[in-house]
Order: C-alpha cells, then sequence, then structure tokens
C-alpha cells in the first residue's frame, strides 16, 4: 500500500512560468515559423562560391554535401576567377598609369592562375555556415586590397584573417582553411591553416599518392591561437606554426589526366576513414579516363554506397588534361 502523504502542497509556481512553458499548438507554430525565417536569413547570408573558373589545360568540379540542411552547413567552397571577380584590365591599367609596373605584371600573370578556397567550420548547423559566411567576405574584400596594392595575394592576408578571428570573441569557433592557386601548367601553390592535404591521383601509375607531413607545412585553424602565441616547432597534432608569416606549399600535377582532389575531414572521415582509406582510390582508377565533373559524382555515388552521411562532405576535383 503507498501511505505517502498527497496532502502537501505543490510547489508555488513562478510569474510566467506558464507562459515561458507554453506548448501550445500557436506557440509551437510561432516557434517553427521563427526557426524557418532564421534559415532562409542564414540562406540569404550565406554567400555563392562564384562561377567554375576556366583555366586552359585543367578541369574542375566539386561537391558539396551539408549534413542537416540541403544548402547551409559548416563547410565552404569560393572559386576565384581573378579575370571575372577582380577585373584585371582596369586594375593593370590603373597600376601602370600609377607608375607601379611591377604590380601590373603580377597582376598579368594572374590572367593564367584561378584561386580555391576551402573552408570547414567546427560545426554542421546554420550559425556554423555563417562563420564561413564571414571568413567568404573578409577573404573577399583583403583580395581587393592585397590586388591593388601588391598585384597578388600574399601570406599577409592570413596572417590578418588569423588575428581577426581570433579576435572575435563573440565566435569561440575555430575554422580550419585551405587556399591555393591552380595554374595551367598543373602548379598548386597553396597555405592551409589546419586543412587536411590535398591527394593526387597518378594515372600513370594509376594509384593516389599522399603528400607527406615533412614535405608540406600545416598551420593552427583560423581563431585557433593568436598570431604571437605561434612557436618555430611542430606541434603533436602535425600544425607547424612559425611566428614569421605563412609559408606556401607548392605541388604540382605532373602527368596528362592526373587528378587532384581537395577536401573537407567529412570525406576523410566518411565510414569511420575506411573509404578514404580503402575506397576512394578504387573510385578514381574506375573513372579515371572521364571528365572532372564524371569524377566527382563517381564519388559522391559510393559515398552514398558506404554508408550514410555524418559530417558535412566538401571536395574539389582538379584534373589535368
Amino acid at each position: 500500500m503507498d501511505e505517502r502523504d498527497d496532502s502537501r502542497e505543490a510547489p508555488p509556481v513562478l510569474p510566467g512560468a506558464e507562459r515561458a512553458w507554453d506548448v501550445s499548438p500557436e506557440a509551437m507554430a510561432r516557434f517553427a515559423e521563427e526557426v524557418e525565417n532564421f534559415r532562409e536569413i542564414a540562406r540569404m547570408l550565406k554567400p555563392a562560391p562564384g562561377e567554375l573558373p576556366e583555366v586552359p589545360g585543367l578541369e574542375l568540379a566539386a561537391v558539396s554535401r551539408p549534413l542537416y540542411d540541403s544548402l547551409i552547413g559548416g563547410d565552404h567552397l569560393v572559386w576565384i576567377d581573378f579575370k571575372k571577380r577582380f577585373d584585371l584590365p582596369l586594375r593593370i591599367a590603373n597600376a601602370r598609369r600609377s607608375g607601379r609596373d611591377d604590380v601590373a605584371e603580377r597582376l598579368a600573370t594572374l590572367r593564367d592562375r584561378s584561386g580555391i578556397l576551402l573552408a570547414d567550420a567546427a560545426g554542421h548547423r546554420i550559425t556554423d555556415a555563417l562563420v564561413t559566411a564571414m571568413l567568404h567576405q573578409a577573404f573577399l574584400l583583403g583580395t581587393y586590397y592585397e590586388l591593388d596594392i601588391n598585384g597578388e595575394i600574399t601570406t599577409r592576408l592570413f596572417q590578418h584573417l588569423k588575428q581577426r578571428f581570433y579576435e572575435s570573441t563573440g565566435i569561440r569557433k575555430f575554422v580550419t582553411m585551405l587556399y591555393g592557386e591552380v595554374a595551367g601548367d598543373g602548379a598548386f601553390r597553396f597555405v592551409s591553416a589546419g586543412h587536411p592535404l590535398p591527394v593526387i591521383y597518378s594515372r600513370l601509375h594509376e594509384r593516389l599518392v599522399h603528400i607527406s607531413r615533412d614535405c608540406a607545412t600545416v598551420y593552427t585553424p583560423l581563431g585557433m591561437l593568436p598570431p604571437e602565441e605561434e612557436v618555430d616547432e611542430p606541434t603533436e597534432e602535425v600544425y607547424r606554426v612559425p611566428g614569421r608569416g605563412y609559408r606556401v606549399n607548392e605541388i604540382h600535377l605532373m602527368g596528362q589526366r592526373d587528378v587532384m582532389l581537395l577536401y573537407t575531414d567529412g570525406l576523410a572521415d566518411h565510414g569511420g576513414g575506411e573509404f578514404f582509406r580503402h575506397r576512394l582510390e578504387d573510385c578514381l582508377r574506375r573513372h579515371q579516363d572521364e571528365s572532372a565533373e564524371a569524377i566527382a559524382c563517381g564519388i559522391a555515388e559510393d559515398l552514398d554506397r558506404f554508408g550514410p552521411q555524418e559530417d558535412d562532405i566538401t571536395y574539389v576535383i582538379v584534373r589535368r588534361t
């Protein structure tokens, strides 16, 4: 028999608590409407990657798959076609008029190069997408100044981004980033802030070639450390953080139909990393004589067959024709 005393009074309800816990259909409808409104605002604020660059001798393609939303996630891609985004003829003419022929010559070399920015914010939510949107706008604004002053993007831009993201105390998130410029001869020069290194598929040898950590420099993600706390020795997490600016890495697509793959960790970690280690090379081999777009689609199909998506996934295919 239950002999508990039911005569005790219920604890008092704080004024307004009924309204705070209002779960009526009307309240839920208002909440759902607010969430959808926030999603729409986020979609408007999330910048598009831009137009796919045209680089003679190369094909480019990309796939981006957010985890929770068909349009918004923590990954972000920016295509940099210098000719179309930054009106190179006008900038070259302005540089020559002001007597800065060296700047004009550097600007002219951008006709044959295109940039790729790939970023991955910690998390997969709408708010994480807004962090990469901030990077997108800051990077493009900085690029305008870099081109006008230096005639090219220099590593100082990334030092400034690193400082700004660390000082943005309201963010409290970090972002991995890889920015690189690819030329028609297959040269790819890049900097990495905590981002996975590219891999290359050799058509001649029909195998993946991984870049050794000893041959490339990877810095800490944006927002993780202030520049003044950087050191000159590798950390336990294989980041190298020299205190005197970023070092530029360079690799080459040497052979015809070689493929370079840039990616976020959603691809590297898919299926506990098993897809990347044991299926990716076979997938590239099966599609090795197809276009960059077909290779990108082939990887997407194999990802679906391998297992459910657990993270935002973005990757870029650069194929030498």
